[in-house]
């Protein structure tokens, strides 16, 4: 009776055995994993952010300022990374007057806006890098695709970027186009508001960046 249990508990454990499981005397050979990504820190005093927002009648534009990020590397490609903005730095550079500039500044990072008070961070985290093909020396030369979080609340974005990574430092320079509607920011937008005429301001606007990092 032991010998039928014996080959019972035998065939089992063959049956059972891994799949990669080679021949005796065959050579094995397993997945690679893949190369993890180095991080390249943000460096907020050599990198740059500007916006740009129009209405029917003008326009403003100014400066916001990156706190805290990283980029992340395999290789010689940019493949990931996430930055952060600090709300409370937003500045207009267009208003000359202080007293009309003070105006505009309470209200832009008030809750009809931004609500920097409640919201002081920004974010954007790279999802996906996707290059260019045949793009020239000095134009974009990817596609950088991500989840941008303004107000708490979280969007796809993509944008076309010239990136690069060379002796340490890694960056990634271009502008993108965000619809604050999304980010609930519906203030004077004809999309919430009829009859507003020409003291609509338009639902895009515009954030031209130059991020560097370094290893």
């Amino acid at each position: 009776m032991k010998k039928p249990l014996f080959a019972l508990l035998f065939a089992s454990t063959l049956l059972n055995a891994p799949a990669y499981a080679a021949a005796p005397g065959t050579p094995t050979t397993r997945p690679t994993a893949p190369r993890a990504a180095t991080p390249y820190k943000l460096q907020p005093q050599l990198s740059t952010l500007g916006w740009d927002a129009k209405a029917v009648t003008h326009g403003h534009n100014g400066t916001v300022q990156f706190s805290t990020g990283e980029l992340l590397v395999n290789g010689t490609q940019l493949v990931g990374g996430t930055v952060t903005v600090d709300m409370k730095t937003i500045k207009a550079t267009d208003i000359a007057d202080a007293e009309s500039n003070g105006k505009f500044m309470g209200h832009i990072t008030s809750d009809d806006f931004f609500g920097t008070a409640k919201y002081p961070a920004a974010s954007f985290k790279i999802t996906k890098v996707t290059p260019i093909k045949g793009a020239a020396a000095d134009a974009n030369n990817a596609t950088v695709t991500g989840e941008l979080t303004i107000k708490g609340i979280t969007k796809p974005l993509s944008f076309p970027a010239k990136v690069g990574v060379k002796n340490g430092v890694a960056a990634a320079a271009g502008t993108a186009t965000v619809n604050r509607t999304q980010y609930d920011i519906k203030y004077g937008s004809k999309s919430f508001f009829d009859g507003i005429g020409d003291k609509a301001i338009y639902d895009d606007f515009t954030l031209s960046f130059n991020v560097i990092a370094k290893k």
